[in-house]
């Protein structure tokens, strides 16, 4: 956050950042990120809402601004009557770092410690992260089970995304009839669920390894409108994608393989395409803030050469797409960017 940092202090805050996670963990358990993102609070008031000891607290926030998330003007000498603010909202942000539910807890399962202190060999191609710990494509029901469930965690600013561009998607795919939509390599059923719940034309076939037929299935027993919800079982690297739909959805799919492969699906999915059908593309694009959420995968597969997981630039989507044969491709930005192109055979 603090972007006024020299790489030796840059570097000082990562040395100590389980240090950091403290400090944030510590104010958000005495309350102190919500007075910071509704200051300019000063110290004294912080002091009396909080109970703490004013110095003390002074030092913590201290720790909060050399990390670059709060702003202090003191214009005297009373420490008390320093004022505080956050510099952009914390609680919210936080929370979905340290919640117990978050991303990041869920990554820090996976056997990442088998390359820790060991990336030079790692580089030099003299070590890798063993199959037992990650082996990819996934193998094994279990470790595709808990994948999948990985992705599941991840999902809510994905179905944030869907939910707030959805209407124009699906309005542009099939004006005011049923949709029929594949989501390719659709997880457990997560954002299936999600998209049938608040979209009632639409109607979702989640097309996954028919390994995970037993988690979909689950998924939309669960699903208030699981009715429009169904499970196609295959390999999309193997064979050619079922067809006949309005809108084939990839999400989080295609950044995890080489661009060749890349390409190969968007072929497969033009050919699979209604004349009148759209494909839709959602991904962590290339940007600054995606690498740094994404860094965990990026360091741990470091040792996995058989997946890419790549962050693309949106321009690549872009190009590709018009040299498979799709036309006026749109994006529409969001937590999570969409892009929409169109078979050339759509009707207006």
């Amino acid at each position: 956050m603090n972007h006024n940092l020299t790489v030796r202090g840059f570097v000082s805050l990562l040395w100590h950042g389980s240090k950091a996670i403290d400090v944030l963990q510590a104010s958000l358990e005495i309350g102190l990120l919500d007075l910071l993102d509704s200051g300019p609070i000063t110290l004294g008031d912080l002091n009396q809402q909080l109970n703490c000891v004013p110095h003390r607290l002074y030092k913590l926030l201290d720790c909060l601004e050399s990390l670059g998330l709060v702003n202090r003007e003191q214009n005297v000498d009373d420490m008390e009557e320093a004022r505080y603010c956050s510099t952009e909202p914390l609680k919210e942000a936080i929370v979905a770092v340290l919640g117990a539910n978050s991303i990041e807890r869920d990554r820090d399962k996976y056997q990442w410690q088998e390359i820790y202190g060991r990336l030079p060999e790692v580089l030099r191609g003299e070590y890798s992260v063993s199959p037992e710990a990650f082996d990819w494509p996934l193998r094994t029901p279990e470790k595709i089970a808990s994948f999948e469930f990985s992705m599941a965690a991840g999902c809510k600013p994905i179905i944030e995304s869907f939910l707030a561009v959805g209407n124009q998607l699906w309005n542009l795919v099939n004006r005011n009839k049923p949709v029929r939509v594949l989501d390719v390599g659709g997880g457990d059923g997560t954002l299936a669920c999600a998209l049938v719940s608040n979209f009632p034309q639409l109607y979702v076939d989640v097309y996954n390894l028919p390994e995970l037929s037993s988690l979909v299935t689950e998924k939309i027993q669960k699903c208030s409108e699981g009715d429009r919800l169904n499970f196609v079982g295959g390999d999309f690297l193997q064979e050619p994608l079922p067809n006949g739909y309005d809108a084939i959805l990839f999400v989080r799919v295609l950044h995890d393989w080489p661009a060749h492969i890349a390409r190969e699906l968007l072929i497969k999915a033009y050919n699979a395409l209604s004349p009148n059908g759209k494909i839709i593309i959602c991904e962590e694009f290339r940007t600054s803030e995606r690498l740094a959420i994404q860094f965990f995968w990026t360091y741990f597969l470091t040792g996995v050469d058989s997946c890419v997981s790549r962050l693309r630039e949106i321009e690549f989507y872009n190009r590709v797409l018009y040299e498979v044969g799709f036309e006026k491709v749109q994006i529409f930005p969001h937590s999570f960017d969409l892009i929409l192109a169109e078979h050339p055979g759509y009707l207006n």
